[in-house]
């Protein structure tokens, strides 16, 4: 049983509200040049269709800063109303500063203490771009990473850890150093003048059980909303079982509030995939639910065509494709459930278990498929357009038992 969410504070990042009684949103980010304003509405638009709550953009340069106000005018002009982030290193006092549109039009600033500034000035660095955000009254993130941890601090509770009696092992001092920065950072913040609601902690790594012990300290030591994610998660299923490994431990013990999924993407690879995964992971978990959960079996010697595998990704791809349109129009149509089962072992019972399901035929059984809805027998299909009938009354079953929603 997942335990009671973690009560945090409520922070409004433009119409979405992150933390709180809000359920957990699932956060994405872009890939391309941002200066490139054509490209990035593009995979923003697709992020936002995927199921993405936030999309997180980098502002690295003043061509990429001077480009997001048209960025965001060109996705409300297109109905597409997402909140922006801008990913800010290095450069963001001066961005923030000299671009006021950019800062304007962005619903929220992510910062990394590690990235802010060195030495003298790093307290003026950060000032700057915590007094932008309480100018236009915007949230910010202080995300730490691993990868660029503060190294000033680090070195100095390393140096406490060396004097101490009993000294930590050196590991616990760097999720120490982690916490710190982030938890500092946050006070330094609200010392500025930004209120504690409008503030997101994150404490990033590469290592499952390193993220899950840094998340279960944080989570106990402060109130801010947390961000979770594996950064530099990796490739396809590595980056994927590695996040979801590390994400459900924490979602379990009701840690989290926003998530995002690093995959590294493939080239060509279609970024929506790190969308799809982090919504599967909240829906196979039943924290949430966002599209319909096709059940299909894994196959044997009993399913030797492929077949049945087929028409299960054909499904799932129609419901994936259709679900912007479905969303809009049905209510609940997202917890629906269609099982595409591929012999009789355990097809018929699968089948009665999900809203609509189907029984394909397997080797050496009748060439019929039974067809189960909410349960009962509903029909037997049989012949060469099993799968274009079984599609349409996966349609049908939506517009039927789900109420449309009022104006549309």
């Amino acid at each position: 049983m997942i335990a009671a969410r973690r009560t945090s504070l409520p922070v409004r990042v433009g119409r979405v509200t992150v933390g709180g009684d809000a359920p957990v949103v699932v956060q994405s980010m872009t890939n391309t040049d941002t200066a490139d304003i054509e490209s990035t509405v593009q995979q923003v638009r697709e992020l936002a269709r995927a199921g993405s709550e936030i999309v997180r953009i980098t502002v690295n340069t003043a061509e990429a800063a001077a480009a997001v106000p048209h960025i965001r005018d060109h996705l409300e002009g297109l109905g597409v109303i997402v909140p922006l982030v801008g990913d800010f290193h290095f450069n963001g006092h001066k961005l923030l500063t000299e671009h006021p549109a950019c800062a304007e039009a962005l619903a929220k600033y992510r910062i990394n203490p590690g990235n802010v500034g060195r030495g003298s000035k790093k307290d003026p660095q950060f000032a700057a771009m915590i007094e932008v955000a309480c100018r236009y009254d915007k949230p910010v993130r202080i995300g730490v990473n691993w990868g660029s941890l503060d190294q000033a601090l680090l070195t100095s509770l390393m140096d406490e850890n060396a004097k101490a009696a009993q000294p930590r092992d050196v590991n616990a001092v760097m999720h120490e150093a982690l916490i710190t920065s982030a938890l500092n950072s946050a006070a330094r913040a609200e010392a500025l003048g930004l209120p504690s609601d409008r503030i997101v902690i994150s404490c990033k790594m590469s290592g499952v059980q390193d993220l899950i012990s840094v998340y279960t300290d944080l989570a106990q030591r402060c109130r801010y909303p947390l961000h979770l994610g594996l950064t530099e998660a990796g490739m396809g299923s590595k980056g994927i079982v590695a996040s979801t490994a590390a994400l459900a431990v924490l979602l379990q013990q009701g840690i989290g509030d926003t998530i995002r999924i690093s995959l590294t993407p493939e080239p060509g690879g279609d970024r929506t995939q790190e969308v799809i995964v982090a919504q599967e992971i909240l829906q196979t978990m039943g924290i949430r639910a966002f599209t319909p959960m096709v059940i299909a079996c894994p196959g044997c010697g009993r399913t030797t065509s492929s077949y049945f595998q087929e028409l299960a990704q054909q499904i799932q791809s129609h419901i994936r494709h259709r679900m912007p349109q479905w969303r809009q129009r049905y209510d609940g149509v997202e917890e629906m459930t269609v099982a595409v089962m591929g012999c009789v072992v355990n097809g018929p019972g699968e089948s009665r278990h999900a809203n609509i399901g189907i029984s394909l035929p397997g080797t050496g059984e009748r060439p019929v498929a039974p067809v189960y809805v909410d349960g009962e027998r509903a029909l037997t299909l049989k012949g060469d357009s099993i799968a274009a009938e079984f599609q349409q009354m996966v349609e049908e079953y939506v517009a039927s038992h789900y109420a449309s929603r009022k104006g549309n």
